[in-house]
Formats: C-alpha cells, structure tokens, sequence
C-alpha cells in the first residue's frame, strides 16, 4: 500500500487579497518580467497548479497583482482626500502622505510603471486614479483642474529627479519643490490656524 507524506503543508485557505499582497512585495522585488508560477508559487506557499487554476497564465497574474496595487493606491487616495484640509497646504500634506519613501516603494517602480503603461486595462486605471487626485488637489487649489493636474505632474516629476539626486529623504525634497511651485503659482500653502 501506498501512503502519501506531505513534505509541506498546503495553505489552503489564503485569501485572495492576501496573496495578491504576498504576491505584490514578489513582483516588486523580480519585477513583472521575472515573476513565474514557480517563483509566485515559493513566496506564496501555494503549489504552482494552484496558481495556474487561480490566475490562468502569467499575464493575467500581473495584471490582476497591478491591479490589487491600483485598489490599494485608490485606497490611500480616498483616505488622504478625506484626511487633508481643503487648502494648498492640505493638497501638499495629502502628497506628501502618498509618496512613498525610499526604501518602500521609489526604487524598482519604473519596471512596474512600464507594465501599468504597456497593459491596457493598467494604463485606464493609472488614467482614472490621476483623475481622482487631480480633482481631489483642485478642490484644494480654488476648484481650478489645470492647477490640479499641474500639481499632480509636478509631485510625479519631483519623484523622479529625487531618484537621481538623492539629496535627503524624499518627502523633504519633493515637500521643497511643491512648496516652490505654489509661491510661483500664488498659493498661499502655509498651514491654516
């Protein structure tokens, strides 16, 4: 007779936000291109059949771990917006909040920016969410969107020249060049009393 020994137990009952958690800290370390089944399959516990029944392919498991971060991100969006006062200073704060520091999140996010770029279906989600913060940040700049999307622009581009300078945390440089930004645009962004 044959007796069957498991070598490992089986995680049986992860839900599915929690693995597309575990999965998500997987893809930002391999990055999309290097996430397999086998790998997803290590970090998760789950055997990579299991993963294969979940998702179907490789494809489909980045996306739907792109789109768990997209859910994420509109979370902390809508939690920021109702956080953060209804002025220049409160759209900076609520910036601020939402950018990530340099060990979580500033490094490695460019091979994952390119999948949200390259993947239809990532590119309407990023379109929507910079919708979102832009309304949310006009409403804190006189309800004026050019102003909003501007700002949005900028805090995204100050991201990126942090990445290249390095010159202290992040949140105190790209804090210095929004703060810049709303003198040169005549918004008063001092903290209301």
């Amino acid at each position: 007779m044959f007796i069957y020994k498991r070598l490992m137990p089986r995680n049986k009952s992860i839900s599915e936000p929690a693995l597309l958690a575990i999965l998500l800290d997987a893809i930002a370390e391999t990055g999309p291109d290097y996430l397999t089944f086998a790998r997803a399959a290590a970090r998760s516990g789950l055997s990579a059949p299991t993963l294969v029944q979940r998702f179907g392919d490789r494809a489909a498991m980045v996306e739907a771990i792109l789109m768990f971060a997209w859910d994420r991100l509109d979370e902390a969006t809508e939690a920021a917006d109702a956080a953060f006062p209804v002025s220049p200073r409160g759209a900076i704060d609520l910036l601020l909040h939402l950018t990530p520091d340099a060990e979580h999140g500033l490094d490695g996010g460019l091979p994952l920016l390119r999948e949200d770029m390259r993947n239809p279906a990532l590119r309407a989600r990023g379109r929507a969410w910079g919708d979102r913060l832009s309304a949310a940040l006009s409403r804190r700049l006189g309800d004026n969107p050019a102003l909003g999307r501007q700002m949005a622009s900028l805090w995204q581009g100050a991201i990126i020249w942090w990445g290249f300078d390095r010159n202290g945390p992040p949140q105190a440089a790209i804090g210095e060049a929004l703060e810049g930004w709303c003198r040169t645009a005549g918004l008063d962004q001092s903290p209301q009393r």
